[in-house]
């Protein structure tokens, strides 16, 4: 299920008495207030708050309750050790509902006890991070990240195989005795190699567009070198949302992504 499609699945959920705990948790380790741990006394005063106030009004309710929080705090502490910046999960007991994301991108610590998930975070993520493909060609190879909210889900490299023969040592001497300067031959050869480039290019394009339907991307982004970027930008049938001279072939996904939907 993408997140698109989870996204309806959750506005679409109700039940009639509360039994949706939505939790939103900020996890980042760079944030000076989750120095040593701190989101787990969070998490704890959090959802202790909501129990004491249940604990005052509905009985039902309060099982309910009991049984998402035990479920959503056994999920957290389970992966403690691999958190990113931020955790957002909705559970329910019945009907049935579970719905967990482990985010690379800012969140604000909240919780909600309600008859439908609070989803209003989620979805402003959703829209400031879409479903995206991240395109970097370059001369040697096309690297694309597969992300959405700020989590990268795939990093592929596509290598260029040029198709030419090897340099070859050549003599300097031409027929009539003389030293040539082999302008031509080398001209010819970054010729070729730039038609043998464009044509991985426009191959490499028709694969970003069948990846773009099957991996169900709101966008697609293109980044590197000024020429590098816009002859791939000119290969697709649609014009992408954005092509950001800047080679970041050998970053870390973090800062494309930064670079890609921060600036």
């Amino acid at each position: 299920m993408t997140l698109n499609e989870e996204l309806q699945t959750l506005k679409d959920y109700h039940c009639e008495d509360r039994c949706v705990l939505s939790v939103y948790l900020n996890t980042n380790p760079a944030d000076p207030d989750q120095q040593k741990g701190a989101w787990k006394i969070h998490l704890k005063s959090g959802l202790k708050r909501l129990e004491e106030y249940l604990e005052a009004s509905n009985d039902k309710e309060l099982t309910a309750f009991k049984k998402a929080k035990a479920r959503v705090t056994e999920e957290i502490e389970k992966n403690h050790n691999d958190l990113k910046k931020g955790v957002v999960i909705f559970a329910a007991d019945d009907p049935d509902l579970w719905s967990v994301h482990y985010v690379q991108i800012a969140v604000k610590t909240s919780f909600h006890w309600e008859n439908h998930p609070v989803i209003e975070e989620l979805n402003y993520m959703l829209k400031a991070y879409p479903n995206s493909g991240i395109i970097m060609p370059s001369i040697g190879s096309v690297r694309i990240l597969d992300t959405a909210m700020g989590f990268v889900a795939d990093d592929l490299v596509y290598n260029f195989d040029s198709g030419l023969d090897v340099w070859r040592e050549q003599n300097d001497m031409n027929p009539s005795g003389n030293r040539g300067t082999g302008g031509s031959q080398s001209d010819d050869f970054d010729q070729r190699m730039k038609e043998n480039l464009e044509r991985f290019y426009k191959s490499m394009a028709a694969d970003v567009e069948k990846m773009k339907k099957e991996r169900n991307w709101d966008e697609i982004h293109v980044v590197g070198e000024a020429e590098s970027s816009q002859t791939f930008a000119s290969a697709l049938n649609k014009k992408p949302n954005s092509v950001i001279h800047k080679n970041l072939n050998n970053s870390i996904p973090d800062k494309v992504l930064h670079e890609v939907f921060e600036k």
